[in-house]
């Protein structure tokens, strides 16, 4: 009977799908303290770092230990960190002087400035072009940067505010346009724009994450919605619930699963069961604050980071200053 019983438990659960079997923990949180508040992260997985903008400085961390070891200043009201591993590069948004910084990624010292548009936010290096995008949020446009060079190559008028970026690493680029509503696909030898695709149920759309194989693009919008776009024909697919305050998103092919993070302090994970068909697998409680997020696809794992913020904001309007030394780095992996 005891048999029996052991069987049918084991049929049972080689029933249920791989994906609804896996869960995340927030397994780890460390205090990276320092100063400057944050935007974009980025994980090399060649040197197995993180790289987290922090306004003037990009603080870099070593994923083996969780410990900061390096660090790139004077830089001025940074968003976004890209590296191109081919050409031995990295590029850093400087939002507060319109400029990229090129660094070498071995010694992480400067090698050139660049100036490019209007506020510099997210940034996209395009490995099928060689060329940088940086997406610049006051003069709606973006600017085209040959990666190896540093030379300004042009500028692509959006018609609205760009935020997240993805290539299909075969020509398009993909950028959302949040005050629009709506993706922007760009030729990226061309510098084109070849369509602008509305998507309706999607507000102020900021994180987009991208499935090459099945075409499909998954843009986080402010109204606690994930919107999946048919990146061939531009039409929404399906919508998606999930936490509130998203500003980054990201897909791992090898598990077919979606990331959103969310500021209310929620990581959103979605299982691609088909390309047309998603379930939510998991609303995952990680910190408030913790919006922005990067990802190690091998080991499926999430980094993202936050800080404590006082109770009042130093004046009206204003968002409340940081709680000095509470900055922090969360750590999310399969249990």
């Amino acid at each position: 009977m005891k048999r029996l019983v052991a069987f049918l438990a084991l049929a049972v659960l080689l029933t249920i799908p791989v994906f609804a079997q896996k869960q995340y923990k927030l397994a780890t949180r460390v205090k990276l303290g320092g100063e400057g508040g944050w935007d974009y992260l980025y994980y090399d997985k060649d040197g197995k770092r993180l790289f987290i903008t922090r306004g003037n400085h990009v603080m870099v961390v070593d994923t083996n230990t969780l410990k900061a070891t390096a660090d790139i200043p004077d830089l001025s009201g940074i968003h976004d960190v890209k590296l191109a591993p081919s050409l031995g590069r990295g590029y850093i948004s400087n939002g507060g002087d319109n400029s990229v910084t090129i660094f070498d990624l071995k010694t992480l010292q400067k090698v050139d400035s660049v100036k490019v548009g209007d506020r510099p936010d997210a940034l996209l290096y395009d490995p099928f072009t060689k060329r940088v995008f940086t997406f610049n949020a006051r003069s709606k446009d973006s600017t085209v940067v040959d990666a190896a060079t540093g030379k300004v190559l042009g500028t692509i008028p959006l018609g609205g505010k760009p935020e997240f970026p993805a290539t299909d690493e075969k020509g398009r680029v993909f950028v959302n346009v949040e005050d629009k509503n709506e993706i922007a696909e760009l030729d990226a030898a061309r510098m084109t724009v070849l369509n602008h695709w509305p998507m309706a149920g999607c507000d102020e759309p900021s994180a987009l994450a991208f499935d090459k194989a099945n075409h499909r693009l998954f843009a986080g919008c402010g109204n606690k919605t994930m919107a999946v776009v048919d990146s061939q024909s531009g039409k929404v697919v399906t919508t998606v619930p999930i936490g509130g305050g998203v500003d980054a998103g990201r897909f791992n092919p090898n598990t077919k699963e979606v990331f959103m993070s969310c500021g209310e302090g929620v990581l959103t994970v979605i299982h691609e069961d088909t390309p047309d068909k998603y379930t939510v697998t998991q609303n995952l409680l990680t910190a408030k604050g913790a919006r922005t997020m990067a990802m190690d696809y091998d080991s499926n794992t999430a980094y993202l980071v936050t800080a404590q913020r006082e109770d009042k904001p130093p004046a009206p309007g204003q968002r409340p200053a940081m709680v000095p030394g509470s900055f922090e780095l969360l750590v999310v992996k399969p249990e």
